[in-house]
């Protein structure tokens, strides 16, 4: 085994204990519910109406569902009270990708730990979460030929130090935030996609 396989094993291993930690996915649905109440807080962004919670059904793939409690079927959403306006609005997210099945972790994650490795390393990362090879590859053309001509990665790339090439996309952004097996470090990164979550970036 190489040493970038050997040291992405050590990885996985390590980030296996924070996935298998019901209080790491439960505090980040807190931290969605705390991006709701500041939504809600704001009104509707259409006419400025009263909005309610108006959350819709998900079934999120990639974790078991007695890990993640009967809030994880959920997102988080809101709708405008105000006759004649009626809108959603859909706050942004740090456990979910737009409309993807997996959890965000998991894109993130998976698609860092696999680069760089040859195809046999791949497919052993994605088959450790159940994630087929052809999703890996949508995922990691997705961080290069869609994320990285997004609006925040344009205006945020300046911050890193040094900076992040996009064939670096995820783990180079991933370790701007720390070490890639701490669960600290994956909390910021989703902290710092969460405008991805909403919008148009919608990608399955």
């Amino acid at each position: 085994m190489s040493p970038k396989s050997t040291k992405t094993e050590e990885t996985l291993k390590v980030s296996h204990a924070y996935l298998c930690d019901a209080r790491f996915w439960q505090f980040l649905y807190e931290l969605d519910c705390d991006l709701a109440a500041q939504a809600r807080a704001g009104g509707c962004v259409h006419c400025a109406g009263v909005v309610h919670s108006a959350r819709y059904p998900r079934k999120p793939w990639g974790v078991a569902r007695e890990l993640l409690g009967e809030a994880y079927w959920y997102r988080e959403s809101l709708c405008c009270s105000a006759e004649g306006c009626r809108r959603r609005c859909t706050p942004a997210s740090v456990r979910f990708l737009g409309r993807r099945m997996y959890l965000g972790v998991l894109v993130v994650l998976v698609t860092a730990l696999s680069q760089g490795l040859a195809s046999g390393g791949r497919r052993r990362v994605a088959e450790r979460f159940g994630v087929s090879e052809r999703t890996l590859r949508r995922w990691q053309r997705w961080w290069r030929e869609v994320f990285a001509v997004t609006a925040l990665w344009a205006s945020a790339r300046g911050w890193f130090v040094p900076p992040v090439a996009v064939d670096e996309l995820p783990q180079g952004l991933l370790s701007r935030f720390g070490e890639l097996h701490k669960r600290e470090s994956m909390v910021a990164m989703m902290r710092f996609l969460r405008p991805v979550s909403i919008g148009s970036l919608r990608v399955r």
